[in-house]
């Protein structure tokens, strides 16, 4: 059975247009993965904005206050959802990538193991956040930045993603936390 989710994106007209203008690349980064390359999708203007309207109808007058952005793509889509919600956007960064002092939380990739780093200050305990990126494979990077801003106390109201290549299971990594994509891909 179908999620309440899952039916309304269905239903949803723009959801196709905004699947078909993702570009899917064979063997890229390296031989068996099919990258899902969003660049074409920010060349259509109508399809790049629908996603962002998406996203800004589910979560305004959500309360939420903080817009996590993973790096990279997260900071393409995270920022005009944070200023149409009236949010503020932090930046989730890889290691060595923001000045001054930073907290950090590694996580494993498809193909290796990273860290995400945010600065110090940039959240308060209670605030409500929404953590954004282009997409979910393994899991790795969305629960890196849930552990990353609950270790400040900040209350996560859900991951959103682009695309959730489902086969990859990503989803079962993010505990309790609620994810929503507007686009599966096996």
């Amino acid at each position: 059975m179908a999620s309440q989710d899952e039916q309304q994106q269905q239903q949803d007209p723009r959801i196709p247009k905004i699947s078909s203008a993702i570009r899917v690349i064979p063997n890229f980064p390296k031989p068996g993965i099919m990258f899902q390359d969003i660049t074409t999708l920010l060349l259509d203007t109508k399809a790049f904005s629908d996603t962002i309207d998406l996203f800004v109808e589910r979560y305004k007058g959500q309360n939420i206050s903080v817009v996590a952005g993973i790096e990279a793509r997260g900071f393409i889509i995270g920022p005009p959802i944070a200023l149409a919600i009236g949010a503020k956007f932090v930046p989730m960064r890889k290691p060595n990538k923001l000045p001054g002092e930073v907290i950090s939380e590694e996580y494993s990739l498809e193909y290796g193991k990273d860290k995400m780093e945010m600065h110090v200050g940039a959240v308060q305990a209670g605030e409500r956040a929404l953590i954004i990126d282009d997409l979910v494979a393994t899991g790795g990077t969305l629960s890196a930045a849930i552990r990353l801003l609950e270790r400040v106390g900040v209350h996560i109201v859900e991951c959103a993603c682009v695309i959730e290549l489902s086969g990859l299971k990503g989803r079962e990594w993010l505990g309790d936390t609620p994810l929503f994509v507007l686009v599966n891909s096996a």
